[in-house]
């Protein structure tokens, strides 16, 4: 097994690995429960993963009560808010008790806020099914709801007590799905790490072709990389943090305007949002060419959208733009953009004229 850990403080907890280790989740959920009893919030999706984890609390002796959600985005609302805190009130879940985050993303994030404000704040495991939660959201606290401003704009900072990562489940995970997990993986090459996009260049296309090794060795360091920059910088408020949001201004815009109706996964809008911050960071005379044209190359070798026409986005530049105004991490009236000297130099912007990214949307192909 490995055991990464995310340092912080008071709040620090463990990111644990293993091929297998849903069958074994009762053992490390345990110790967090002190009344032998956990919730689980899962999607529609994940009732075999669910069946392995409730016979393994089962064959413990540790009880259990469930909620499901539907899966997709747009589960991540008001409505649905409501019903999991609900269901948690109605299951008579106390502070001490863990809620377990069984799925991807977007059950990481709504669970994640649940548990939040439920009661002022209560344990939270994440259990992540994809590869996207996995490398990614599963680890340093972000939970968010959507609304029709935006995405992820109603939410809160809350770590959790334990992530556990089985890449096993990943063998169910439709293809679709994997490779836009496979997008955040690349980023965290993208921001800081050239040697690791090399890798990932070299090794992707077995990664996605199902080899155990290479998932799990790319899984573990993307869970190291994103653990330290989230010891550095827990609540994003000296801009080391923003650098995981590479890609994450287009894509959230591209999501937007698509309607969060799951034509367009988070993953595929980062990988079409990465590639559009370097065209722009080229457009600037910041990047050399040649590695957004790298990048690209590399995104459809990987089956992922490289801009506005791949992701099948049309909206105008004018609509895009609009959804970027309501950016969450704005300030004074100005929105920071994460864009690149180069692969594996990212870096935060602050200055930039959004009426300038109007323009150069404008001359992306639909």
């Amino acid at each position: 097994m490995r055991a990464v850990p995310v340092m912080l403080g008071e709040r620090s907890y463990d990111v644990r690995i293993e091929a297998g280790l849903l069958a074994d989740a009762a053992a490390h959920l345990a110790p967090f429960a002190p009344r032998r009893t956990v919730a689980i919030v899962a999607d529609e999706n994940v009732g075999p993963h669910l069946a392995t984890l409730t016979a393994a609390l089962d064959a413990a002796g540790i009880s259990w009560r469930s909620v499901a959600i539907p899966a997709g985005e747009a589960a991540k609302s008001w409505s649905q808010l409501e019903h999991v805190c609900d269901r948690l009130l109605a299951f008579g879940v106390e502070r001490n008790d863990p809620v377990v985050a069984l799925g991807g993303g977007v059950v990481g994030d709504l669970a994640g806020f649940a548990t939040a404000i439920l009661k002022r704040g209560c344990r939270l495991v994440q259990l992540p099914t994809t590869l996207l939660a996995q490398v990614d959201s599963s680890v340093g606290g972000k939970t968010a709801i959507n609304t029709a401003f935006g995405k992820n704009l109603i939410g809160a900072f809350h770590q959790p007590v334990l992530v556990l990562i089985d890449p096993d489940v990943l063998a169910t995970l439709p293809p679709h799905e994997l490779r836009a997990g496979y997008a955040e993986v690349v980023k965290y090459g993208l921001i800081d790490d050239f040697a690791f996009f090399e890798w990932c260049e070299a090794h992707g296309p077995a990664l996605l072709a199902g080899d155990a090794a290479l998932r799990e060795h790319a899984i573990a360091r993307s869970v190291e990389a994103k653990a330290r920059i989230v010891a550095e910088d827990e609540h994003e408020t000296t801009g080391r943090r923003a650098l995981l949001n590479l890609g994450h201004t287009f894509g959230h815009a591209l999501e937007a305007a698509a309607g969060f109706d799951g034509s367009l996964l988070h993953g595929e809008a980062v990988a079409a949002g990465c590639a559009l911050a370097f065209d722009y960071s080229v457009d600037r005379g910041l990047c050399p060419g040649e590695d957004a044209e790298r990048l690209k190359a590399h995104w459809r070798a990987s089956g992922l959208p490289d801009g506005l026409a791949a992701a099948g986005v049309t909206a105008s530049a004018r609509d895009l733009v609009e959804h970027m105004r309501h950016d969450k991490k704005g300030s004074g009236g100005r929105i920071p953009f994460l864009l690149a000297r180069g692969i594996g130099d990212a870096y935060l912007d602050t200055d930039v004229d959004l009426a300038d990214v109007s323009a150069f949307l404008d001359r992306q192909p639909r």
